[in-house]
């Protein structure tokens, strides 16, 4: 009976310490943290349609993933967003997105349209210059180029 409650206490703990070890963060996920974080994020897209802004525009629609505090912040092509995330190694959760509220006239309703996609995001990837923010389906909400060349 000892022997048996012994190896069980065993092969228990084997397992235990097995579950943490697999736990730690693997380097792809930190490679994809690294593409992610720290960086301006120009949206190109949203869903399927193609966001075509001057380089001189003000406020194109944009976003930041600051890896020190956690916080996003941008522009969704008219008012300036700001709020908390938390990234995985393809999951991304947006929490406590707030924005200003100035009027927005002629921008065809990107700003809706952006805010309406980010309350949607569950995953991303990040491929060079491209970050995709998808559903938890895995289907586009929207593209981003890359500001700065990644290093």
């Amino acid at each position: 009976m000892l022997k048996n409650l012994l190896l069980v206490a065993a092969l228990g703990s084997a397992a235990a310490f097995t579950g943490c070890e697999s736990m730690q963060t693997s380097p792809h996920m930190t490679e994809n943290l690294q593409l992610l974080q720290n960086k301006t994020w120009i949206a190109t897209q949203i869903g399927g349609t193609a966001i075509k802004t001057a380089p001189n525009a003000r406020n194109i629609p944009s976003i930041q993933f600051d890896e020190a505090s956690k916080r996003v912040s941008g522009s969704d092509g008219c008012n300036r967003i700001m709020g908390a995330y938390t990234a995985g190694n393809d999951t991304l959760l947006l929490s406590q997105l707030a924005s200003t509220r100035m009027a927005c006239i002629n921008n065809g309703n990107i700003d809706q349209k952006y805010n309406e996609a980010l309350s949607k995001v569950t995953h991303y990837q990040v491929f060079g210059k491209t970050l995709k923010l998808l559903d938890r389906h895995g289907n586009l909400l929207i593209q981003f180029e890359s500001a700065v060349q990644p290093r």
